[in-house]
């Protein structure tokens, strides 16, 4: 039976039958469905109501829910289930008297009953130390503006790309163009760039007058950009126009790592920066940006969300009185792990080098250099975590779209 007898589905995405429906049997709240391979998956009938594809729940245009559940005359229940000829579920729903098809594809791939953990990340994420032999993810991204957007030739370079920064945090590109302005186009082969108050491009070289550090020949201690926002940008993407300076070594440590030793070494101070809340501020003469935001954040699972270290944007402190010098003890115990050569990996920009990194994880930071010995010239821009999620699970749509047979 050709895949185009099946229904569709309620994204736009591709789902390949991998393994066919082999038995169905229902009760008035729930489907159960047996596989080929043995398993069993359970369905609630309001999950299925909800999730069906028919016009009368989405928007068959746009494939956004238009289904009010409130307005339905009566809870959902099942009155009828079937496997029909094309492989697909078959559900007769009451007070409604409606029969909608499922794609089977696409309840395997939302078999919740079974699931692991839906919320897992795209790529596995693996912290990383550093050390004299330690460097970035590098790959060859030459040619990259000459492929096609969206086609095969852009994946190969991209999804290893995505992939590194993805688990990693940080990836290096090489052999890229050097023309000014070039990152903008480079950056939009993965999503919209996120304006800030540097603009939507931003130029990293010494000049008179800085509003910024980074803008100086100084060091710059590891730390992460723009913490004094309520949410800070995801991605951080550095890329190297020039660079003929001595000195300016870039140094990259991976912040969730420092954390993890901060925890197992000393969970006092661990347990201070999950909890105290610092305040960040980049007061410049024509902007005015306050945060206040632990140092170290987890989600909802307690698992690493993001790191805000930047010591030259920090204001001052302003939290409970008893807190106080336990902040600051458990402050430079994390400064202290900061400096550990054995968490840094270094290297020197060359002239068409990219540097992409999660900006609520990785901490980056720069020797100093000498302005008169050269020109050092790279150009920023910033983009949000979700561009990059977005982007890799479009490439992922692609390659499951490619493997669709033409039988199902």
């Amino acid at each position: 039976m050709s895949r185009t007898d099946l229904p569709l589905t309620p994204d736009y995405d591709a789902w390949p039958i991998d393994v066919e429906l082999d038995a169905v049997s229902f009760t008035p709240r729930l489907v159960t469905l047996r596989w080929r391979d043995g398993r069993v998956s359970r369905y609630h009938g309001i999950w299925l109501r909800e999730n069906a594809a028919d016009d009368t729940t989405v928007n068959p245009a746009t494939r956004e829910r238009i289904l009010d559940l409130s307005t339905l005359p009566a809870w959902p229940e099942i009155a009828g289930a079937e496997i029909d000829d094309a492989g697909a579920l078959c559900v007769d729903f009451i007070p409604e008297d409606r029969r909608l098809r499922f794609h089977p594809g696409w309840l395997r791939a939302h078999d919740y009953d079974n699931a692991q953990d839906p919320e897992a990340p795209l790529v596995a994420i693996s912290t990383w130390q550093g050390g004299p032999d330690a460097g970035p993810d590098t790959l060859d991204a030459a040619g990259l503006l000459d492929t096609a957007p969206g086609g095969e030739a852009e994946e190969a370079i991209l999804a290893p790309a995505l992939e590194s920064v993805l688990g990693k945090g940080l990836v290096r590109l090489r052999q890229l163009p050097t023309e000014p302005g070039s990152l903008d186009a480079i950056a939009r082969r993965i999503g919209p760039v996120r304006p800030t108050n540097f603009g939507e491009l931003f130029d990293v070289k010494a000049k008179p007058d800085p509003d910024s550090n980074a803008y100086t020949a100084i060091a710059l201690p590891p730390h992460v950009d723009l913490p004094t926002r309520e949410y800070h940008p995801g991605l951080q993407m550095l890329h190297c126009l020039e660079n003929s300076v001595e000195g300016g070594q870039a140094v990259m440590l991976d912040g969730f790592a420092v954390a993890e030793a901060l925890r197992d070494r000393h969970p006092e101070a661990w347990a201070t920066l999950t909890r105290v809340r610092w305040c960040y501020a980049n007061t410049a003469k024509t902007t005015d940006y306050v945060w206040y935001e632990p140092m170290i954040r987890l989600d909802a699972r307690g698992e690493l969300l993001e790191v805000r270290i930047a010591d030259f944007l920090r204001g001052p402190l302003q939290t409970a009185f008893e807190d106080v010098e336990p902040a600051y003890e458990a402050l430079m115990t994390l400064q202290r792990l900061l400096r550990d050569p054995a968490f840094a990996i270094r290297f020197t920009y060359a002239p068409g080098d990219l540097v992409i990194f999660d900006n609520r994880r990785l901490l980056h930071a720069r020797d100093a250099f000498e302005g008169s010995s050269g020109h050092r010239w790279l150009q920023g821009c910033y983009m949000e975590r979700d561009e990059i999620r977005s982007r890799y699970r479009m490439i992922q749509r692609a390659r499951r779209r490619r493997r669709l047979p033409l039988e199902a």
